[in-house]
């Protein structure tokens, strides 16, 4: 595709018309199942679906067809079908991905900021949504209007904006389950919820980590007692516990021990985390804000990639049976329960991960304490990019040196997005672009996200000429 038609049609685009409306779908305070139980109550999620259907149902998307789906007891998706060009009919499917959903306002936002305030200062977009992934579906439409505007080709595109995110996706399986025929033979998958370390080049994510979420409690005692008299004698559920975790976890270094959780990383992968390394040797030692005087795991920044990339982890997110410090008598509690969140290698089979842990948990008990587990355990398998096709390589050489004057980045990410890998397992022939706007500051989930909007528009640019290559193969 001619190369300045393209840029001109998403600048025009974002100027013109995305940001207007992308700044009014920030305003919707459709926050993700997990964090709103009355979802469907309130309408917010159907809002942001419908906000975002009306702007596309505006566009020049020649043949497209538009329905939000909604499956009962599940939350709404937007479907968008777009025909292929004439010259891409036989090229199968390119499923595009988003969602709409959002994270938790959350309190320190700075002034003149909020949540549900949408504020462009600085070439940013600030407002809960922005980023994570509200301009997803903007990005995508503004792309296939460049394709046509600029005379190129793309296959058929079905466009899929979930509303359950970020609360793990619960529904998508069922969607894709109950939209397969519609959604046909996916060849390229283009996911646009993810990021890198700056906003100069194109950053494509290659694996995604696993997890297993599951509440775990120790019970001892029938009743409290005080812990004048019973301590000594009855041990503390919390000592038991810590000692179990100590199965799972060297507490001095966090490395975690059990086989089941850990693989061998690829030779692919692990030459991709050198180069990131290399390039930005402080990417992950820099990205996080310690306390005065604290500091990172290690000063090495490829073991930090691959701890953050490749290797298991586990964080106590949760816990129960604990007054308050101000509310805390001489007792000793007749139970803990403690919320363990343990993040996988991306080939690891999460399934046999979760046995291996409750093993290690109910095996030998000291002083016969009892163990109980969560009712719904989650347990995720991670997600790794298939091997590169000739015309995928060629393209992102492409659009590295048109569109950002640089060559790209690929790594792997911390985070999981489930969806990536049913797709993967749904469709093994499939080719995968994951890639977005998000850069390590963006702030997802926390005060003053923020979307850079010079560089969505340089992704979604990029995105046009991926969708041209994969239709001239």
């Amino acid at each position: 595709m001619e190369q300045k038609s393209v840029r001109e049609s998403v600048v025009s685009s974002w100027t013109n018309d995305v940001i207007p409306s992308l700044s009014g779908l920030v305003a919707i305070p459709a926050l993700s199942p997990a964090f709103d139980a009355e979802w469907a109550k309130s309408g917010h999620l159907a809002a942001a679906v419908g906000h975002v259907r009306e702007w596309i149902a505006g566009r020049d998307l020649p043949g497209a067809t538009l329905e939000v789906v909604q499956l009962e007891d599940r939350t709404p998706l937007l479907l968008v079908d777009v025909p292929a060009t004439p010259g891409a009919a036989d090229k199968g499917t390119v499923l595009m991905y988003g969602h709409l959903d959002k994270q938790p306002p959350v309190g320190g936002w700075s002034e003149g900021l909020g949540p549900w305030t949408p504020v462009i200062r600085d070439g940013r977009l600030y407002g809960r949504g922005s980023v994570d992934d509200g301009y997803s579906g903007y990005a995508a439409t503004t792309a296939i209007e460049a394709v046509h505007a600029a005379g190129g080709e793309h296959a058929r595109i079905v466009l899929l904006l979930e509303t359950g995110e970020e609360s793990g996706s619960p529904d998508l399986p069922a969607y894709v389950e109950h939209l397969a025929d519609r959604i046909g033979d996916v060849s390229l998958v283009v996911c646009l919820d993810a990021g890198g370390s700056d906003y100069e080049r194109l950053w494509l994510v290659t694996s995604l980590r696993g997890m297993l979420h599951l509440d775990v409690t120790v019970q001892l005692l029938g009743s409290a007692q005080h812990s004048g008299v019973a301590s000594g004698v009855v041990a503390s559920s919390f000592r038991i516990l810590r000692h179990l975790i100590e199965r799972l976890e060297d507490s001095a270094t966090g490395e975690l021990l059990l086989d089941e959780l850990k693989v061998d990383v690829p030779a692919n992968r692990l030459a991709e985390l050198k180069a990131v390394s290399q390039d930005f040797p402080e990417a992950l030692s820099k990205a996080f804000p310690l306390v005065e005087g604290g500091r990172v795991i290690t000063e090495d920044a490829l073991e930090l990639m691959l701890n953050n990339a490749w290797r298991p982890t586990l964080s106590v997110i949760g816990a129960d049976g604990f007054p308050k410090p101000a509310d805390a008598g001489n007792v000793l509690r007749e139970s803990t329960t403690l919320t363990l969140s343990f993040r996988l290698p991306p080939t690891a089979d999460a399934e046999k991960a979760l046995e291996a842990v409750k093993k290690a948990l109910t095996t030998d008990v000291p002083y016969g304490a009892k163990v109980t587990f969560s009712d719904n355990p989650q347990a995720e398998n991670g997600w790794n990019a298939p091997t590169e096709s000739p015309w995928l390589t060629t393209a992102l050489r492409t659009v590295s040196d048109e569109v950002f004057g640089r060559p790209h980045r690929a790594t792997g990410m911390g985070g999981s997005i489930p969806f990536m890998g049913l797709l993967s397992r749904k469709f093994p022939a499939a080719q995968f672009l994951v890639t977005g706007a998000c850069g390590a500051d963006s702030n997802i989930h926390v005060p003053d996200e923020w979307l850079h909007l010079d560089y969505a528009q340089q992704v979604t640019e990029a995105v046009a000429h991926i969708l041209d290559a994969h239709a001239r193969g």
